[in-house]
């Protein structure tokens, strides 16, 4: 299993609209996800985002990035989300710290 985690941050005052899109996530967002075994969890500090993605390998989960709905979804983040001075959403790989169970 491939494990991978990453920090955003949200836009001050948008949790509210960030939630209701992933209360409403595109069912073509879905379905790639699925096909692709990715599992998912968001956790939120404040207006600090952490993920949790799981998927088969790393491949899988690379598909992912690489699939033509990916860079709508994250341009319609982009109103929710910080980003960079280029436009680009500020996504923090985070290193893994430790593991146990079935991650280790």
């Amino acid at each position: 299993m491939y494990s991978i985690g990453m920090a955003l941050k949200l836009k001050p005052g948008r949790y509210a609209e960030y939630k209701r899109r992933h209360d409403e996530l595109w069912p073509e967002m879905e379905r790639m996800m699925r096909a692709q075994g990715v599992s998912m969890v968001i956790y939120r500090h404040e207006d600090w985002l952490f993920v949790h993605g799981t998927a088969p390998s790393a491949e899988h989960y690379r598909r992912t990035t690489v699939d033509p709905i990916t860079p709508k979804w994250n341009e319609y983040m982009k109103e929710v989300l910080a980003v960079d001075e280029t436009g680009e959403l500020i996504v923090h790989e985070l290193p893994l710290a430790f593991s146990f169970g079935d991650f280790a």
